[in-house]
C-alpha cells in the first residue's frame, strides 16, 4: 500500500505512546511516503479535544466508556476494546520506603508525612480517576473507614500531572516516591511497583460488581454539568472517525493493532491483547 501525499492524524493516550510508536514503525515499511501526526493526551482530555472541533482519523482511548461518553454516534461510528490493563503502585529505588514497601503496608507507608505519592489529574486522564477508585475500593477490601479522604488529602495536588505518563516522569526526575499508573507503564518502563489485589486494581472482570461501588463525578459532556462514573475493568478502546479521508488507510493501522503483529506488541508493551 502506498502512502505518498496521504497524512494520517492519531490522538492517543499518553499510556500507549509506545504501542503506537512501535505499531507505526511496522505500519510505514508498507505505507511508504507517508506523514504522520501524532498526539498523546490523557484520554479524557482527548475525548473533549475532538468534542470541540479537533480532527483526528484514529482514536485509541484509555477508556472505551468515553467513546459512548462523547463521541458515538456523532464522531465515530464503532470502536472496540483491544487491551486490557492493571493499576499498581509504581516508584524507584531511590523512593523514600522502596526497601520496605509490600503488598501488605503500601497504605501505611504512603501516609507517612515525609512520604510524597502522587496521580493524574481525573478530570482529564483515565488513570487519575482510576487511582480514586482504587482508593475507595481499598478502603471496602479493607475496612478503613475515612481511608480514601486521607489518600485524596496527603496525595499530591492532582494537577501538578495531567497524565500518567507525566508521573512517571516525575517519578524518575525524584519528584514524587511513588505514583498510581498502569502496569503496562511500570512495565515498560522498567520501574519497580506494587501489584494491588485484583478486588481493587480494575483488572479482573469477575470482579466487575465490585469494582462498580467505586464512582467520581466529572464534568459532563455538556460544560457545567457532572456525570458520576462508576468502577470497571480497565480496557483500552480504539476508533476511526466518521470524517476520515482515507479509512482504508485508517482501518489498516487498526488492522495492524488488534491482529497477531500488534497483539505481540501489546504484550511486549505490558498490555494483556483483547
Amino acid at each position: 500500500m502506498n502512502g505518498s501525499n496521504k497524512t494520517l492524524k492519531i490522538i492517543h493516550a499518553g499510556a500507549l505512546q509506545r504501542v503506537v510508536e512501535t505499531c507505526l514503525e511496522h505500519f510505514l515499511k508498507q505505507n511508504s511516503g507517508l506523514k504522520l501526526e501524532i498526539k498523546g493526551v490523557g484520554s479524557r482530555e482527548g475525548a473533549k479535544r475532538l468534542l470541540s472541533g479537533d480532527h483526528y482519523d484514529i482514536i485509541a482511548l484509555a477508556d472505551q466508556a468515553l467513546f459512548a461518553e462523547f463521541l458515538v454516534p456523532d464522531l465515530v461510528e464503532n470502536y472496540f476494546a483491544f487491551a486490557a490493563d492493571q493499576m499498581v503502585i509504581g516508584y524507584d529505588r531511590f523512593s523514600s520506603g522502596s526497601q520496605e514497601i509490600n503488598p501488605d503496608n503500601w497504605i501505611e507507608l504512603l501516609l507517612k508525612p515525609q512520604v510524597r505519592f502522587a496521580r493524574s489529574d481525573h478530570h482529564l486522564d483515565p488513570c487519575g480517576y482510576r487511582a480514586l477508585m482504587v482508593w475507595q475500593l481499598a478502603e471496602k477490601l479493607y475496612n478503613i473507614p475515612g481511608l480514601y479522604s486521607k489518600m485524596e488529602t496527603a496525595c499530591i495536588p492532582y494537577s501538578t500531572y495531567p497524565k500518567s505518563l507525566d508521573l512517571a516522569n516525575a517519578l524518575f526526575q525524584g519528584k514524587v516516591d511513588y505514583a498510581f499508573l498502569y502496569s503496562s507503564e511500570a512495565t515498560q518502563l522498567g520501574l519497580p511497583h506494587i501489584i494491588l489485589p485484583s478486588k481493587i486494581n480494575l483488572s479482573n472482570p469477575a470482579f466487575a460488581d465490585f469494582y462498580d461501588q467505586a464512582a467520581v463525578s466529572l464534568e459532563s459532556k455538556l460544560p457545567g454539568n457532572t456525570v458520576i462514573i462508576h468502577g470497571k475493568p480497565i480496557e483500552f478502546a480504539i476508533g476511526l472517525s466518521k470524517n476520515c479521508p482515507y479509512p482504508e488507510l485508517a482501518q489498516s493501522f487498526v488492522d495492524l493493532l488488534t491482529g497477531s503483529e500488534g497483539s505481540l506488541i501489546l504484550e511486549e508493551c505490558g498490555l494483556i491483547p483483547c
